[in-house]
């Protein structure tokens, strides 16, 4: 659910926003969505490529954890 929030900007930010939304025809609040929009996925996609190094350092590491994605981690043709 979308829930309103307040953003205090100094004066020179805003109006630099205020200029880009216009440039673009869109309102302020819609340029700062859009904005917020894609920082979050940003950090989303940074977070998740962190974590899989993460992952992939310790399964090179790890002997056991090697194992089990050389089994299971790599998709086989055998039996089909």
């Amino acid at each position: 659910m979308a829930a309103p929030i307040s953003v205090r900007l100094d004066d020179k930010v805003r109006e630099e926003l205020e200029a880009q939304a216009r440039a673009r025809n869109i309102g302020l609040s819609t340029l700062l969505r859009e904005i917020a929009t894609e920082a979050a996925r940003q950090a989303k996609r940074r977070r998740i490529r962190e974590q899989t190094e993460a992952v992939g350092r310790y399964v090179a590491s790890n002997p056991e954890a090697k194992e089990f994605y050389e089994f299971w981690g790599t998709p086989r043709i055998e039996g089909l």
